[in-house]
C-alpha cells in the first residue's frame, strides 16, 4: 500500500511556459526589474488587470519567483480577485496577447477589458 500526500498549490497565480518566456524576454532590457500584477477599477463590469515593470515589490505584495529571471509581485488588494488565475501568452498570427484564465470571473464586458468576480 502506498500513501500519497496532497500538497495544495499555495501560489496565488500560475503562468504557462509561454508566458514565462514572454516576460523573461521583456525583462532582458530591464535586468533589475520585476513584473507587478495588480487590478484597478475600470470598464463597465468592474476591474481591469494591470501588469507593470517595478523595481521592487511594494509592502504587502505576494512575491512569486517563476525562474531565476522572472519575479512577479502581486498587489495585496488584487489577491482575492485573481487567486488561481493562470496567465498565458498566446500568438495569434503576428500578434501576441496575454490571456488571463481567472476562475473567479463571473462577468466580463463584451470587449474583454474588464471583469467582475462573484
Amino acid at each position: 500500500m502506498s500513501v500519497e500526500t496532497f500538497v495544495p498549490n499555495t501560489q496565488v497565480i500560475s503562468m504557462t511556459d509561454s508566458a514565462i518566456r514572454h516576460f523573461e524576454n521583456k525583462l532582458q532590457s530591464k535586468p533589475d526589474s520585476i513584473i507587478r500584477f495588480s487590478t484597478k477599477m475600470s470598464g463597465c463590469t468592474g476591474y481591469a488587470y494591470v501588469l507593470d515593470f517595478a523595481d521592487a515589490p511594494q509592502d504587502g505584495d505576494e512575491v512569486i519567483e517563476f525562474s531565476d529571471n522572472l519575479t512577479v509581485a502581486i498587489a495585496s488588494d488584487a489577491v482575492a480577485l485573481i487567486r488561481d488565475t493562470e496567465i498565458d501568452y498566446v500568438k495569434e498570427g503576428v500578434n501576441g496577447i496575454i490571456q488571463y484564465n481567472n476562475p473567479n470571473v463571473v462577468n466580463e464586458c463584451g470587449c474583454g477589458e474588464s471583469f467582475n468576480v462573484g
